[in-house]
């Protein structure tokens, strides 16, 4: 697949920096740098997932408990 990508001076100035420190062409930085922005969103997105799950468990301990001390009170 070929993909054109208008960047602006700033951008441009640092792909071009990248590519040559890296001793790459531009079109294998920019691929790499999709390939790791990729990454990374899927791994926030499983660590927010997590995050929500442990939240909620915790949530249902307290609950638990306090039905629990509803429970030993007779009620």
């Amino acid at each position: 697949m070929v993909a054109t990508v208008r960047l602006d001076d700033a951008l441009e100035t640092t792909l071009n920096r990248v590519s040559k420190m890296l001793h790459k062409r531009k079109s294998d930085v920019i691929r790499e740098a999709i390939s790791f922005y990729a990454q990374n969103v899927e791994q926030n997105k499983k660590s927010r997932i997590l995050n929500a799950i442990e939240k909620t468990k915790n949530i249902d301990k307290k609950e638990f408990k306090d039905f629990e001390g509803t429970l030993d009170d007779g009620i």
